[in-house]
């Protein structure tokens, strides 16, 4: 028996036994009240290299070895331009966990660094888009994603602070543009702390971003939005440890007639909808 499908029985093991409350039910609750996956589904499991995608990978393989819900899945990783050291740790992370995959190139670093205004924003969608690409060629019909609990509140709270709306980061959404695909996030529920722990667990070491741009602004300390936005709600724990929980739920519970305006499939409508009769 390989060294590295020892490591990954025992990190099932513990994911299953030590990390059932903070990991394992956590996921499960996310995939069975969000309708997330269906018999017959196949699951093109996105693998960037960090932490949130290599443990999305290690839960989706075991849910489906455990067969509770019958399904297939590929994991998907991408090389947009790596560094030959940044592509061998994805690589030697993929085998240490035990995972098989499907690797697939393309030139979306280099087509993104090109471009003086909203890098970050543009290697994303272009990411995204070959993506659904790959998965579609591959015969999948649903594509998960590594977010996690943390990035859904503080997604809400930037779109109010710095985008002037109410807008969510929703556990499963329609492909727009590649028909009879959706994405989902199964880690809509684990928190990121607890991600962390089960990383400094088992020792092991993910990729950031990886990309030279983004290297190049965390060399000169600049302070993303995002992380102004965690430190923020950091901040307002210390205070009162429900925040994260009521920001969550929040977009469980919104109550769309105290809201002035909204938007639904594209569509606005406003408040004054229900006084045109009168």
């Amino acid at each position: 028996m390989t060294r590295a499908m020892t490591e990954s029985q025992a990190m099932e093991q513990w994911l299953l036994t030590e990390g059932r409350k903070t990991l394992w039910r956590p996921f499960m609750q996310g995939v069975r009240r969000y309708g997330l996956l269906r018999p017959g589904d196949r699951v093109a499991v996105c693998v960037s290299g960090g932490k949130d995608s290599m443990l999305l990978a290690v839960l989706m393989d075991v849910l489906r070895r455990r067969g509770e819900i019958p399904f297939e899945a590929v994991n998907l990783a991408m090389d947009p331009g790596y560094s030959p050291e940044n592509r061998r740790r994805l690589e030697d992370n993929l085998a240490r966990l035990g995972l098989e995959y499907e690797l697939f190139e393309s030139d979306v670093f280099e087509v993104a660094a090109a471009q003086r205004e909203h890098t970050c924003f543009l290697c994303a969608r272009m990411r995204r888009g070959c993506l659904y690409g790959k998965a579609r060629e591959l015969g999948c019909n649903r594509i998960a994603l590594g977010h996690h609990y943390d990035d859904v509140i503080e997604t809400t709270l930037m779109a109010m602070l710095h985008g002037g709306q109410i807008q969510g980061m929703p556990p499963m959404r329609r492909a727009e543009h590649f028909p009879g695909m959706a994405l989902i996030r199964p880690l809509y529920r684990v928190r990121e702390a607890d991600i962390l722990a089960w990383r400094d667990r088992f020792g092991l070491e993910f990729l950031q971003c990886a990309c030279r741009f983004t290297e190049g602004a965390a060399r000169r300390e600049t302070v993303s939005r995002r992380q102004g936005v965690k430190a923020l709600i950091e901040k307002l724990s210390e205070d009162d440890p429900k925040v994260p929980a009521n920001l969550f739920n929040s977009v469980h519970r919104v109550d769309l007639d105290s809201l002035v305006g909204w938007k639904r499939h594209g569509e606005r409508h406003s408040f004054l909808e229900d006084f045109q009769e009168e």
